[in-house]
């Protein structure tokens, strides 16, 4: 009698370890993976593309493609700036489209990027440019400050309250180095702009690289910015263009 209990305890208490133990093994064989596939799919896909001031034929395509690899995303400009860069129109939407390509708008007619008026008066501007182009909504138009432009903090929301409130979606491109005045005008800021504008940033410039030996993506920009973007190198040899890493996000604000 004493044996039998004895044995009945000893099966008692391994059936009890093993009720708490094996849910503990599931979770350590299954558990762990999900989270791992969890965080992998909330990662950002990162790709490669190219900006341009020429416009895009089927040779300068054949250029890139060839020389460089096939691109995700095109830089393009909204409206001819003489001597700078040729316009987008809508024969070369439709090619970019046409090869499975999301084109990036860029608006480059400031020379002073300075008083909230100005901001504003630039928006409304690229904002025509683009419902003439047929543009659809969402859309991101990116205004281009280059470094030797003065620049304040009053131009950008204007720029941001303008596009706000219209059916595109505020950006900006330059150099936001940490020393810049476009870096200071931008921390400068209201956060809620800060926060909700797209950046596209060109530092740090390294070498012109081909889409298969692209460096990490590693843009310098200001903390609370949506750092989207990456002009990672410029003035390619071989053709004109630029090249840059993207965000997958970025996907949904192209066209």
């Amino acid at each position: 009698m004493w044996r039998s209990n004895w044995v009945y305890e000893i099966f008692t208490i391994i059936a009890i370890i093993a009720l708490f133990a094996i849910p503990l093994i599931l979770y350590t064989a299954f558990g762990n993976g999900d989270d791992e596939d969890s965080d992998t799919s909330n990662q950002s896909e990162i790709i490669w593309g190219v900006d341009s001031a020429s416009y895009t034929d089927e040779n300068m395509y054949a250029c890139v493609t060839q020389n460089f690899g096939e691109p995700e995303v095109w830089g393009r400009y909204l409206g001819d700036r003489e001597d700078v860069s040729v316009g987008l129109d809508s024969n070369e939407v439709d090619y970019l489209h046409q090869n499975d390509i999301s084109i990036l708008l860029i608006y480059n007619h400031v020379n002073e990027a300075v008083g909230y008026d100005h901001g504003i008066e630039h928006a409304k501007q690229a904002i025509q440019y683009a419902k003439n182009l047929g543009v659809p909504e969402g859309v991101a138009l990116f205004v281009d400050i280059e470094p030797s432009y003065p620049v304040d903090s009053v131009f950008i929301e204007g720029w941001y309250d303008q596009l706000a409130e219209s059916a595109y979606y505020p950006g900006i491109y330059g150099v936001f180095d940490g020393e810049s005045e476009l870096d200071a005008a931008y921390q400068d800021m209201k956060n809620d702009v800060q926060q909700n504008t797209i950046v596209w940033s060109a530092y740090p410039q390294l070498e012109v690289t081909t889409k298969e030996n692209a460096p990490d993506y590693q843009p310098q920009a200001p903390d609370n910015a949506m750092a989207y973007g990456w002009q990672y190198a410029i003035d390619a040899d071989t053709c004109n263009i630029d090249t840059n890493l993207f965000k997958s996000e970025l996907i949904d604000f192209l066209w």
